[in-house]
């Protein structure tokens, strides 16, 4: 390592919970390509969640997974908790994609992924905290953070599609 060079963490030391609370490491997502986003349930894009399960359903099959983290940091628009997360968004959306625990995903207390998925210090190459809900981190099969898509890009976009299947 040169002189000053920071350090890169590593992706796969991040753990997170499930809506249960149930620790998961993100070791068990190694060698899959992963789409990050941060979600709510009261949210203009609420219906985003039914084209991340289009996609998903997509790719699931070729080591792909949609991680999608409910967040209240934005309009407080994801008023829901763990259980209710779960319930409105398997009855309305239909969803099989991993769905966690509601965390912090930006500003001071923002949880440690989306610290790394955000500062390039860490990550090495994005440097980007989501700017309102259902903004999107693209993650390689190596864990590293390859590129970032606003609230406006749908997931099934010809350019989010696209930088999936390049990965893939």
């Amino acid at each position: 390592m040169l002189v000053g060079e920071k350090e890169k963490k590593s992706f796969y030391n991040i753990k997170v919970k499930d809506l249960t609370g149930n620790e998961i490491s993100l070791e068990s997502f190694k060698g899959k390509v992963l789409l990050i986003v941060n979600t709510a349930s009261e949210c203009g894009y609420t219906d985003q969640y039914k084209e991340l399960e289009e996609i998903y359903q997509l790719y699931k099959h070729k080591d792909f997974e949609i991680l999608a983290f409910p967040s209240n940091d934005f309009g407080a628009q994801e008023p829901l908790s763990g259980p209710q997360i779960e319930y409105f968004c398997h009855s309305k959306y239909k969803t099989s994609f991993k769905i966690f625990n509601k965390i912090k995903v930006k500003g001071l207390g923002a949880h440690p992924l989306f610290q790394y998925l955000s500062e390039k210090r860490l990550n090495g190459n994005i440097n980007m905290y989501p700017k309102w809900n259902f903004h999107k981190y693209l993650v390689n099969k190596n864990g590293e953070v390859v590129d970032y898509f606003f609230t406006v890009t749908k997931p099934n976009s010809l350019k989010l599609m696209q930088a999936i299947e390049k990965l893939l």
